[in-house]
């Protein structure tokens, strides 16, 4: 019969023994230190607002315009980013919104049935963009990144 003894064993695996020791010493310091330098403390989540009032809202107009008796496909984005699409909408056309986000990207695009089409995008009474154009067919796009 075979004595088994504690020195023979730790002989054989003194490497997984070592390795348990590390990883439970590097363990404990993380966990002792997790609260010296503060990250126990939430300040990244602020409380609620009690009022929070949006202001200067922003007025935005989309335009698109051409001959007399044209009719076009007007593809834009709405206040929210979302695609629109009008299908055989008679010129001229118009859309206003309005918005208190402190930035509005809008796109506008449009092709007609005539040799001449243009489009506007008016911010707050300012024209931020506008195209015209005099081809068979006209498309046109208007672009406003920043509004």
């Amino acid at each position: 019969m075979k004595r088994f003894s504690i020195g023979r064993r730790l002989q054989r695996s003194w490497v997984v023994v070592v390795a348990l020791v590390v990883i439970a010493a590097a363990g404990s310091g993380v966990y002792r230190l997790h609260g010296i330098f503060g990250s126990d403390n939430d300040t990244s989540t602020p409380g609620p607002i009690g009022n929070d009032v949006n202001y200067n809202p922003k007025h935005i107009t989309l335009e698109v315009f051409g001959h007399p008796g044209t009719v076009a496909t007007i593809n834009y984005l709405d206040i929210n980013v979302q695609p629109q699409k009008v299908m055989n909408a008679p010129l001229p056309w118009s859309l206003q919104m309005v918005t208190t986000q402190p930035g509005a990207f809008t796109n506008l695009v449009a092709q007609g049935n005539s040799d001449s089409l243009g489009c506007r995008i008016i911010v707050d009474g300012e024209v931020k963009d506008e195209r015209i154009v005099n081809t068979v067919n006209a498309y046109t796009f208007c672009l406003v990144k920043s509004a």
